[in-house]
């Protein structure tokens, strides 16, 4: 089948489990959002276990405005059933008057064995605006520019694939020894080819944090062009030196960050990472719920909210 016509029928078929009206999602669907500044979102691993229903009605009596949902392998939705499946979580969603704000992948290129056209077609037919990459990975052994230049034809493909289906991938710069977009400066030489309308970066405090310490403005300015989506967490070194996210409020994010936040101007989805339990015990769900809705109080105190 023509690659052009497969791409069609996906699309039909998603927005046909839905209806029409999945292609045009509003940004937020319930009565009054918490601020209308931003749209928020929360990161449904920690509670990804949970039926799609029951996710849903758990995040929309939080409070919040969207998910952030693992739809990769291992994920709460996983790629070889994503055109079954995915239509059932926004309808899920839908029902409780949310969106899938983020839909975080495991993709980094076209590729069949991502199955990159059919999870991003399904997306975006059911109206996802955006979905998180999964990271490119240097090899330390070898020049690092070098490197660069094999990461930017793999992007500008994926870049081109979404602008003509109509779903925006993000890049957020996750900390880590050998982790592209780590320190930053890299992650802002590779985008700035790009349209920030076409790709943008999710950026990720937590892990600016763990890199950056007290140069995370530099970072916020290097990238702010093509900051789409901003990722909350908060990091805190234990006796080991190694950083592990902790509650909000008890790590080391300068708060300053949040008057930043408040002073740039920026509006789109502020996505909240609860990630301190261990997704994969279900006895931890009540705790996790009940902290994710603790941190959520704290994020909107930080940004002046009720």
């Amino acid at each position: 089948m023509h690659r052009r016509h497969f791409l069609r029928n996906v699309t039909g078929a998603a927005a046909a489990a839905l209806g029409t009206e999945a292609v045009v999602a509003p940004a937020s669907l319930r009565a009054g959002k918490a601020d209308p500044r931003y749209t928020f979102c929360t990161f449904t691993k920690p509670i990804q276990h949970f039926s799609f229903e029951e996710t849903a009605k758990t995040i929309a009596k939080l409070g919040f405005d969207g998910v952030e949902a693992p739809v990769r392998p291992g994920g709460q939705v996983v790629p070889e059933t994503v055109e079954d499946d995915l239509p059932k979580f926004i309808a899920a969603l839908r029902a409780e008057g949310l969106e899938m704000t983020v839909l975080t992948s495991g993709i980094n290129e076209v590729s069949a064995e991502q199955r990159t056209e059919a999870v991003l077609r399904t997306a975006a037919g059911l109206g996802v605006k955006r979905f998180r990459m999964l990271y490119y990975k240097y090899d330390l052994a070898r020049p690092i520019r070098s490197q660069l230049d094999e990461f930017r034809p793999r992007l500008r493909d994926l870049v081109a694939f979404c602008k003509e289906i109509g779903i925006k991938p993000i890049y957020q710069n996750h900390s880590g020894r050998d982790y592209f977009g780590a320190p930053v400066w890299d992650l802002a030489e590779v985008m700035g080819e790009f349209d920030p309308a076409d790709a943008g970066v999710a950026f990720d405090i937590g892990h600016a944090t763990i890199e950056g310490s007290k140069c995370w403005p530099l970072h916020w300015a290097l990238i702010r062009d093509h900051i789409d989506t901003v990722y909350i967490k908060e990091p805190r070194w234990g006796d080991d030196q190694k950083p592990k996210v902790a509650p909000l409020g008890t790590g080391g994010v300068d708060k300053g960050f949040y008057k930043t936040l408040l002073k740039s101007g920026f509006t789109g989805p502020v996505s909240l990472h609860v990630e301190y339990f261990d997704h994969k015990d279900p006895s931890k769900a009540g705790e996790a719920v009940e902290s994710i809705g603790s941190d959520f109080a704290t994020l909107k105190s930080y940004l002046e909210i009720g």
